[in-house]
């Protein structure tokens, strides 16, 4: 089989970061060295980022990074493609490496069991066992475990509201899972923190799932958050779950809506894709700020002379006097 031209690597490590800014900066500067794009988000408790390059390049990332010894248990779930995943790079500083609202939560303290692909695999269908999706309503909607549990949810930070509604389950082996598994180490504690005495997670998520095991019952498509918008998982028993949003044909196509203003991630069929030039809806179609669609239903930005090295240095803020 012919090698791939590019890898996308998806990572996270919950660690104390002392100085995000700094740290910021040179991780910046590391990937503009190994000519690599992607987003990755930094705050005081960790990094999370899924970052494409050439496998050289995607290589030498993961042995820079894992040699620093705050990422000593850092897993990168590495996927050979063939285009690069992302056009733009962005290292970024936030509160949280994952928008959420338990910010009380330190996964390094408390989260529930890490189960690996295979056990994983061998527990999820007995009888005292639950499966939760963890996950957002648009990414559930085109790929799931079959009989897993899914939540309403627009956001992840919605997820301990939605929570209260899984107290039927207390006495049951709660099996978590996410795109990577990040979502899952603090829904698996928020979970413990609520009275759940079994918790587990599937340990790097759907994605290591799928590397591992070959993706077995797991139904549809992987939601990710980059070019591709889709990647397929099971090799082993593959089924489609969604159904185009306009005609209701089953289609596993998630789309973005060509309307930049509704920008909704939906499954469209193919032809419907095309009749509706990549809109939902007729309005959407009509819609001034409709963009071109070209088949895929993911919308490129315009480079416009984009410099990845831009930002990568920034000036301290001048501190104000007021005396």
């Amino acid at each position: 089989m012919k090698n791939k031209p590019f890898q996308v690597l998806l990572y996270y490590c919950y660690t104390p970061i002392n100085n995000p800014e700094e740290f910021r900066e040179q991780h910046h500067l590391l990937c503009l060295d190994l000519k690599l794009f992607g987003r990755i988000i930094i705050a005081s408790e960790g990094i999370n980022g899924t970052v494409s390059g050439s496998p050289d390049n995607c290589k030498r990332y993961m042995e820079v990074v894992k040699a620093d010894a705050r990422f000593a248990s850092l897993e990168f779930k590495i996927e050979d493609i063939d285009e690069l995943a992302f056009q733009k790079l962005y290292v970024r500083v936030k509160d949280e490496i994952v928008h959420s609202s338990l910010h009380h939560i330190d996964p390094s303290q408390k989260t529930g069991k890490h189960l690996e692909p295979q056990e994983f695999k061998q527990m999820k269908d007995q009888d005292d066992v639950v499966i939760l999706d963890v996950r957002s309503n648009y990414e559930h909607a085109i790929g799931k475990f079959k009989n897993a549990i899914t939540l309403d949810i627009e956001n992840f930070r919605d997820f301990p509201d939605k929570a209260k509604e899984l107290e039927q389950y207390k006495n049951k082996k709660v099996l978590t899972y996410c795109t990577g598994g990040i979502k899952c180490e603090k829904a698996s504690a928020y979970l413990l923190e609520q009275g759940f005495e079994n918790v587990y997670q599937l340990h790097g998520g759907i994605i290591k799932y799928g590397i591992e095991v070959g993706g077995e019952d797991f139904e549809g498509k992987c939601y990710v958050f980059d070019g591709r918008i889709t990647t397929d998982v099971n090799t082993v028993n593959p089924k489609i779950i969604s159904r185009c949003y306009l005609c209701n044909e089953p289609s596993d196509r998630m789309v973005n809506c060509a309307n930049a203003d509704c920008n909704i991630h939906v499954a469209i069929c193919e032809k419907c894709g095309w009749e509706y030039e990549g809109a939902c809806s007729i309005d959407c179609k009509s819609h001034p700020k409709k963009r071109t669609y070209d088949g895929s239903g993911y919308y490129r930005t315009n480079l416009n002379g984009y410099n990845p090295a831009l930002n990568a240095i920034r000036k301290p803020k001048k501190i104000q006097d007021n005396s």
